[in-house]
C-alpha cells in the first residue's frame, strides 16, 4: 500500500486527520442502484435501515439526511419545545445543541470528565431543573460515555437518555453494543465518520413509536412516502404534523451497505493504528492521549491527544502549525460549543461555565487517524511530532 504522506490531497501534500475509503464494490453498488427505478424513498433505504439496526442490536433505525437531521429527528420524536431544556457536552460539533433549538428548547451545558472529555455524570445531576426533559451523551472521538450512570441520572429524574454516538459507530460499554444504550442513538455517515453515505445520519431505537414519528418527520410530516404509495396502488396521503425533508437517496443507502461490510475490519485497523500511537507516545514526554477506560471497546473516529503546553512553553496553536508545516493535517476537536458567538449572544454563555472542557480546549490535537494509514504513516506522525518538540527544548520558544 502506498504511504498516504507520498499522496496528494486537494493539491498539496498533507496527511489529513481523516478520509473516507470508498473502492470499487462500493462504486458498483452505487451504479447498480442508479441504474435502477428507484433513487430515492426506494427499497435500498429499508435494507440499510436493517443493516444498520442488525449491526448494533437496535429493533429500528431510522435513515436521513445526515447526522444533523437525525439529531433533529430525536428531538422531534421526544417531544422537545418551547420551555424545555435537554443538557448537553459543551465539548461537540454544534449540531448536538443546535437540534435542541431546532424544536425551540435550551441546550444546557454540562461540563465532562478530565480524563476522557466525556459528559461528567455529576455535572448533568447539577444541572437538572424542573424543565429538563432530557440528556445528549457524546461519546467523544469514539469513547462510549458512562451509561450505566447516566441511565440512572435519567431515571431518577423521569429523563430520556440519547446517545450522540456519531463518533463511536461499532464500539461498545461493558459487553454492550453503542446504539443499545439510549432511549435514541444517533450515527452520521459523513466522509470521515467510520462508514460513509457522502451525507446521511441514522437514528436507532427499540421504541416502534418513536421510529415512526421519526419516519414520518423525515418526509414533510407525510404518512406514506412515494414508494410506499406507489406498492399500494393509492395517491393519497395526508400530512400530519410539520415535517422536513431529511429523506436519504437509495444510491446513498446502497454506499452505506457496502461500506458497512467492511466496517469490522476497518474498526479492527483503527485500534491497530491508536495501539501504534499508544505505544510510540508513551515516552515521548509533554504529549498524552486520552484515558481509555477499561470497561469500553474504543471505536477510534478520532485519535486526541493534550499537550503539556506548560512544559512546551508555547500554546497549542505553535504545535498545530508546526505539523502542518511538516504535512500532517492536525486538527482540533472542538471549540467547546458554549463559546461559539451564536451561544454567547442568545444564552447568554461564555468562559467559566464549563472550565474542564475550556482547559482541554487550549491543549488538545486530533493527530491522522483513518483505516488506509499504514504504520510507516503513524511513524511519519511521531517523527514530526519529536521534532517539534525537540526545537521547543533547543529554541525555548515563548507563548504567543
Amino acid at each position: 500500500m502506498k504511504n498516504i504522506n507520498e499522496q496528494k490531497y486537494q493539491g498539496e501534500r498533507l496527511l489529513p486527520y481523516a478520509r473516507h475509503w470508498v473502492d470499487a464494490q462500493d462504486i458498483e453498488a452505487v451504479l447498480e442502484v442508479l441504474s435502477s427505478e428507484w433513487l430515492t424513498t426506494g427499497p435500498m433505504v429499508g435494507r440499510f435501515e436493517e443493516a444498520v439496526a442488525d449491526f448494533v442490536g437496535a429493533r429500528e433505525a431510522v435513515a436521513v439526511s445526515s447526522g444533523t437531521a437525525a439529531l433533529h429527528a430525536a428531538m422531534y420524536a421526544l417531544g422537545i419545545g418551547p420551555g424545555d431544556e435537554v443538557i448537553v457536552p459543551p465539548m461537540t460539533f454544534a449540531a448536538t445543541a443546535n437540534c435542541v433549538i431546532f424544536q425551540g428548547g435550551t441546550p444546557v451545558f454540562a461540563d465532562v470528565d478530565p480524563e476522557t472529555l466525556l459528559l461528567d455524570p455529576e455535572q448533568v445531576r447539577a444541572k437538572i431543573t424542573p424543565r429538563t426533559k432530557a440528556v445528549i451523551a457524546v461519546d467523544y472521538a469514539g469513547h462510549p460515555c458512562d451509561y450505566d450512570a447516566l441511565r440512572q441520572v435519567c431515571d431518577q429524574h423521569g429523563l430520556a437518555l440519547v446517545a450522540d454516538a456519531c463518533h463511536a459507530l461499532g464500539a461498545t460499554y461493558k459487553g454492550r453494543k453503542v446504539g443499545t444504550l439510549a432511549d435514541l442513538t444517533v450515527f452520521s455517515f459523513h466522509p470521515v465518520k467510520h462508514i460513509t453515505t457522502g451525507e446521511g445520519g441514522m437514528i436507532v431505537t427499540d421504541d416502534s413509536a418513536m421510529a415512526r414519528r421519526m419516519r414520518i418527520f423525515r418526509n414533510h410530516g407525510i404518512t406514506a412516502d412515494h414508494h410506499q404509495r406507489a406498492t399500494r396502488g393509492t395517491w393519497y396521503y395526508e400530512v400530519v404534523d410539520l415535517g422536513y425533508n431529511y429523506r436519504i437517496t437509495d444510491f446513498q443507502c446502497a454506499l452505506g451497505i457496502s461500506q458497512l461490510r467492511k466496517l469490522p475490519a476497518w474498526l479492527a485497523r483503527r485500534r491497530e493504528l491508536a495501539r501504534q500511537y499508544d505505544e510510540a507516545l508513551a515516552a515521548i514526554r509533554g504529549v498524552t492521549p486520552l484515558k481509555v477506560r477499561p470497561e469500553v471497546s474504543h471505536a477510534y473516529h478520532l485519535y486526541v491527544v493534550r499537550l503539556d503546553c506548560e512544559y512546551l512553553r508555547v500554546k497549542r496553536a505553535y504545535v498545530f502549525k508546526a505539523l502542518r508545516e511538516r504535512g500532517i493535517g492536525v486538527n482540533v476537536h472542538y471549540i467547546p460549543v458554549h463559546l461559539h458567538p451564536f451561544y454567547r449572544e442568545k444564552f447568554g454563555t461564555g468562559p467559566g461555565l464549563c472550565p474542564v472542557a475550556e482547559a482541554a480546549y487550549e491543549e488538545i490535537l486530533s493527530l491522522p487517524l483513518f483505516p488506509k494509514m499504514i504504520e510507516d504513516d503513524v511513524n511519519t506522525v511521531v517523527r514530526c511530532l519529536v521534532e517539534v518538540i525537540n526545537k521547543l527544548a533547543g529554541e525555548k520558544v515563548e507563548c504567543e
